[in-house]
């Protein structure tokens, strides 16, 4: 191969790698509407609100709200040492747990499945 198609190539690989880390602007934003914390995950927006007294896990597909209501999830808390588990269940547009939490500095997986679609497993980080 040539010098000069080599270089042709490699540029090529390149300049996909970097298009690719680029933002990925696929029309909405990822910022919380209830107050909560953003992941994303395939596309799909899970915004968990969590006060020690009540988790709410709001769902959005690419910007818009996901019916709920042939929804669940099981959320794993972990403080230090500790772990909690929790069943959320449709309560409106969201799914909710009412109880007692532990919530301060805690990490959270939850395994979110919908209607339709495959399980997710989506992670918090709250402080």
């Amino acid at each position: 191969m040539k010098p000069i198609h080599l270089l042709s190539a490699v540029s090529l690989c390149i300049s996909g790698l970097a298009f690719a880390a680029g933002g990925h602007d696929h029309g909405h934003e990822h910022k919380p509407l209830h107050g909560g914390v953003v992941s994303e995950v395939k596309d799909m927006d899970y915004e968990l609100v969590a006060k020690p007294d009540l988790i709410q896990l709001h769902l959005r597909d690419h910007g818009k709200p996901v019916d709920v209501s042939k929804s669940s999830a099981k959320l794993t808390i972990l403080v230090g040492t500790d772990k909690q588990e929790v069943e959320l269940k449709p309560a409106g547009p969201a799914l909710e747990a009412a109880g007692s939490f532990k919530l301060a500095n805690s990490k959270i997986v939850a395994l979110v499945s919908v209607h339709g679609k495959a399980p997710a497993t989506v992670r918090f980080v709250l402080k």
